[in-house]
C-alpha cells in the first residue's frame, strides 16, 4: 500500500471505469475521464487527505484504491469525510479492501478528520458492509429508492465510524 501517484492514473481509471459500467457500487453510470481524475487526486492532495493503492506483490499493479473526500461542502462538516474504496474485480475476496481501509483510516485521522462517512449501495453490497463492519463502522440511517441505474431503483445505506 501507498499513496497515489500520477502514474497511477489509468489503472485507477480502469477499476473504477468497470464498476461504473457494471455494478451499482458507485451511482456514476460511465468511467471518469482522466482530468477529472488528476483534478480530484489534485484537490485531495491540497486538502491533506489521503488517496491509497495497493499494488500486487508480483507486478507492482495497482490493484485497489481508497480515498477520502469531503462529506459535505460545509465547514461545520470539516472534519467528516466520506470513504471511497475499489478492488479490481478480479482481486476481490483477498483481502485487500480490509487492508486499503484500515490504513485509510488511520491516514484519514492523521490528516485530522473524526467521523468517515460510508455511503454504500443498498444492492447486493453484502461484502462491502461485512468490510466496514469489521473495520468498526455502524450503520447511521438507509435512504430509500435515491438513485436509478441499470434499470432500477437503488437505496444506499450509511455506515459512520468515529476515528479520533
Amino acid at each position: 500500500m501507498r499513496r497515489f501517484v500520477p502514474a497511477d492514473l489509468r489503472q485507477v481509471a480502469d477499476i473504477f471505469g468497470w464498476y461504473a459500467l457494471n455494478s451499482v457500487a458507485t451511482f456514476e453510470v460511465a468511467p471518469r475521464s482522466d482530468a477529472a481524475w488528476s483534478q480530484l487526486a489534485s484537490d485531495l492532495a491540497a486538502l491533506g487527505l489521503p488517496f491509497l493503492v495497493a499494488e500486487a506483490e508480483a507486478d507492482g499493479s495497482v490493484v485497489g484504491y481508497a480515498y477520502t473526500a469531503p462529506w459535505r461542502g460545509k465547514p461545520a462538516y470539516e472534519t467528516t469525510v466520506e470513504d471511497s474504496i475499489f478492488i479490481a474485480p478480479s482481486e476481490t475476496g483477498r483481502g485487500i479492501g480490509r487492508f486499503l481501509l484500515t490504513e485509510l483510516i488511520a491516514a484519514a485521522a492523521a490528516a485530522g478528520a473524526r467521523q468517515v462517512i460510508a455511503v454504500i449501495a443498498d444492492s447486493g453490497a453484502e461484502p462491502s458492509v461485512a468490510l466496514h463492519q469489521s473495520c468498526g463502522f455502524a450503520h447511521a440511517g438507509r435512504l430509500v429508492d435515491v438513485g436509478y441505474k441499470h434499470e432500477q431503483w437503488i437505496s444506499t445505506l450509511l455506515m459512520q465510524r468515529a476515528v479520533c
